[in-house]
């Protein structure tokens, strides 16, 4: 995790200023959650997602973890406890008419998946 001294409120707010990031991050909610199920659920490609969820990465705002081929995306709190008090208002926020689609679109990826089920699992941050 970034250390106080080298948050970027700059980085941050640009972080949150694209509407397919929020979709992004919208759609992680509290879970951890495959590149390849983000990308069908929110129905654009792969490059294009993974780009923003770099961003996102290097804004703070997401980790990833690597298993075998795939990436596993969850959210993570800003280190900066004013950017995380703006990230948790901005969360509580998202749930437009897309962004609802989106989560739709996820739970029914999730039944699909069966027993890929471990690409949509729950996470407890570790802080």
């Amino acid at each position: 995790m970034k250390k106080n001294s080298d948050f970027s409120f700059e980085q941050f707010f640009k972080a949150l200023a694209d509407h397919t990031r929020l979709r992004v991050i919208h759609l992680l909610g509290t879970d951890e959650i495959c590149v390849c199920s983000v990308v069908e659920a929110l129905q654009t490609s792969q490059p294009k997602i993974s780009r923003h969820l770099a961003y996102l990465r290097r804004a703070g705002l997401v980790k990833a973890r690597r298993d075998g081929k795939w990436m596993h995306y969850r959210i993570v709190e800003p280190a900066d406890a004013r950017a995380a008090e703006i990230f948790r208002d901005v969360r509580k926020g998202l749930d437009d008419a897309q962004m609802k689609r989106d989560r739709e679109r996820l739970g029914q990826l999730n039944g699909k998946l069966g027993a890929h089920s471990r690409n949509l699992k729950q996470v407890r941050p570790n802080g």
